[in-house]
């Protein structure tokens, strides 16, 4: 199967966060309260995507309240944290929605990320990611982590559906 045919195909994105959503760097302040920086283009890429009828989430192997609060403030279906082994929660989540493997896309940067990658009918890895991910991944993205990764990853999938001018006609 192609890129485009695998594209068509998916109904479910999920993402690992540090390196993917973010560069990768986590801040820490003396009272140990932790800081992230989000791209505002993969947030619009997110409404996009469910504006699109699809569903969306985070499997991430930190726990952090700044995830918490922006995957409240983007109303993704799926968050999950503290996850060590992303391919059986992505499994997991695949079993509650009802949907089959070539229907996911995950999109993931690190070794931990392996597991989903190998899963997903479409396994994504950002520009900057590990090597080996690189390898297992179906499509490398342009973009680096951070800098709107998912944004693009979002744009790919949508213009191989032959839905994103009808998505972004009210822009």
């Amino acid at each position: 199967m192609n890129l485009e045919q695998k594209c068509q195909a998916v109904e479910l994105l999920l993402t690992d966060v540090d390196g993917v959503l973010t560069d990768g760097g986590v801040i820490l302040n003396n009272e140990g309260v932790e800081s992230k920086q989000f791209h505002i283009r993969d947030g619009l890429g997110f409404k996009l995507w469910r504006q699109a009828g699809f569903k969306c989430g985070l499997i991430t192997g930190r726990n952090s309240q700044v995830v918490r609060l922006r995957a409240q403030e983007l109303n993704l279906d799926i968050v999950r944290q503290g996850i060590v082994d992303k391919g059986t929660v992505a499994q997991e989540v695949l079993k509650k929605f009802d949907l089959k493997p070539e229907q996911l896309a995950y999109v993931g940067d690190d070794l931990i990320d392996l597991g989903a990658i190998r899963l997903a009918g479409l396994g994504i890895a950002v520009a900057d990611a590990a090597d080996e991910v690189k390898e297992a991944a179906d499509y490398v993205t342009k973009t680096p982590g951070g800098k709107g990764a998912i944004r693009e990853v979002i744009e790919v999938i949508l213009k191989a559906k032959k839905v994103w001018k009808d998505i972004i006609h009210t822009y």
